[in-house]
């Protein structure tokens, strides 16, 4: 969801409105106001929509809690997010929103099941999870994002022009913190949890080939050259050793091995070597002489 909702038309059809009423915590208190100046727990209207949500996230972390009267998972997750909310003491704001009364709001995130939560920081979804979560989790998750957007949203605009830098996303930095430690499998994972709920983001596709490319080399043995040389109708070994070659910069002599490949192999075993050079060839820009040279060689040996 994060980064691939839409929300121009809520806030095209939502009136501005700047003192938007909050609505009571589940308790039936009302809603104290913090040191901040900000409410840490309101209700959002479609009419509100705009001004508690959009433009608030331009000063805070505004975390949406979208909720049903009839959903149980909801009765146990809310209070949690509200607890959460007030001991953040206005470093981020919940906002309450009844899918319900609010059927806008909830197909503009996309919403297929409550309880769904959706962070929104600078007018963006940031990040988002459906489900009751345990309250240590939820506190990670809030922690992240708070570690993300640190330092980058610097309030109302100030009028000197400056457009405010884009808040990080958590998932990415929590795939490459993944990655700087080596972790392959881990970073792996959080890219497939990206594309569970985006399988469209070009980032992410990107960043998943060049881990799978990573994870794949680091085991590979000094000889795996010398291997495939010897074995030259092993698809597994001519494989590993294009891998080999590309990991250390040798991308035409990779390419040139699995084309050559390609022209001895027939039926499956071809689609098979055919399919590994084309990732292959997705780890580079389209637009790098070597990738339109072996596009034109593979397309030879094809036909």
């Amino acid at each position: 969801m994060s980064g691939a909702v839409d929300l121009s038309g809520l806030k095209d059809r939502a009136p501005a409105s700047p003192s938007a009423s909050t609505g009571p915590p589940s308790d039936g208190a009302a809603a104290p106001v913090n040191a901040t100046g900000l409410a840490p727990v309101i209700d959002v209207t479609e009419a509100t929509f705009q001004a508690e949500v959009l433009e608030r996230s331009n000063e805070v972390l505004v975390i949406v809690d979208l909720w049903a009267t009839w959903c149980e998972p909801c009765k146990q997750l809310s209070p949690l997010l509200e607890k959460l909310a007030h001991e953040g003491g206005g470093n981020w704001v919940l906002a309450k929103i009844d899918v319900d009364a609010n059927p806008g709001i909830a197909q503009a995130f996309g919403v297929q099941s409550v309880p769904t939560v959706v962070a929104i920081a600078a007018g963006r979804p940031l990040a988002d999870f459906a489900g009751a979560q345990p309250e240590p989790q939820l506190r990670q998750w809030i922690a992240a994002l708070q570690e993300a957007v640190a330092g980058k949203l610097a309030g109302p605009p100030s009028g000197d022009g400056e457009p405010e830098p884009e808040p990080e996303d958590p998932r990415f930095v929590a795939a490459e913190n993944a990655l700087d430690d080596g972790d392959f499998e881990g970073a792996e994972a959080a890219y497939n949890l990206i594309l569970n709920s985006e399988p469209g983001n070009q980032q992410a596709q990107a960043a998943l080939r060049q881990v799978r490319f990573l994870g794949r080399v680091q085991d590979l043995p000094d000889d795996v050259v010398d291997v495939a040389d010897a074995q030259p109708d092993s698809i597994d070994a001519q494989f590993a050793a294009a891998d080999a070659e590309l990991y250390s910069q040798r991308p035409e002599a990779a390419f040139d091995r699995l084309v050559s490949l390609v022209k001895r192999t027939f039926g499956d075993d071809r689609t098979t070597v055919r399919t590994r050079l084309l990732e292959l060839f997705e780890l580079f820009d389209p637009a790098e002489p070597v990738v339109i040279a072996a596009r034109r060689k593979l397309a030879s040996a094809l036909y």
